[in-house]
């Protein structure tokens, strides 16, 4: 497996991952997310161009997998990883994350985040294996209030979703006390 950025030509591979992956969600019925359309290849585009949208590829060089993220309130936020399911359980995801981690600790940021279902198996119980955690309300910073809002008008909340967030340094996040 090699983790390269993602290519133009590429974009129409990762909405068919997106599609593909999507359809796990029918068993939980959850078939508002599997019918869900992946994002436009103008989206994708545009983390692309900002150096931000990278793909695992298999031993051929075709993408079997990919991840989004951009800066958000001093932390990279993940915004989307998508695992072809021919490819699922084999570490690609999380090698996706670890790349995704590595170029943000090169960047100074100190955290990544990301917001997913809670009750999903392959979402905030697999990110918790991983070292993320489940943010309070009180924790949410003004980026991923807006994120969180924007999910509510795609009609995401209809499930229950948690902002999540992995240390990349000694987390120094201010708590209240209990």
């Amino acid at each position: 497996m090699q983790i390269r950025p993602a290519t133009a030509g590429e974009l129409p591979v990762l909405q068919d991952i997106e599609r593909a992956a999507g359809e796990a969600f029918r068993a939980l019925g959850m078939d508002a997310v599997a019918d869900d359309e992946p994002p436009t290849t103008a989206e994708l585009e545009r983390f692309r161009r900002a150096g931000r949208a990278w793909v695992a590829t298999d031993e051929d060089g075709t993408p079997v997998a990919y991840v989004l993220s951009e800066p958000v309130d001093h932390a990279e936020h993940i915004e989307q990883v998508t695992v072809d399911p021919r490819a699922a359980r084999r570490g690609v995801g999380r090698a996706l994350i670890e790349h995704v981690a590595d170029r943000a600790r090169a960047e100074g940021r100190a955290a990544l985040t990301l917001t997913t279902f809670a009750d999903v198996p392959w979402n905030a119980p697999y990110y918790a294996r991983i070292g993320f955690r489940p943010l309070t309300e009180a924790e949410l910073t003004p980026g991923l209030r807006k994120i969180g809002a924007h999910e509510a008008e795609l009609g995401l909340d209809r499930w229950p979703r948690l902002c999540m967030r992995r240390a990349l340094t000694a987390d120094v996040t201010p708590r209240t006390a209990p």
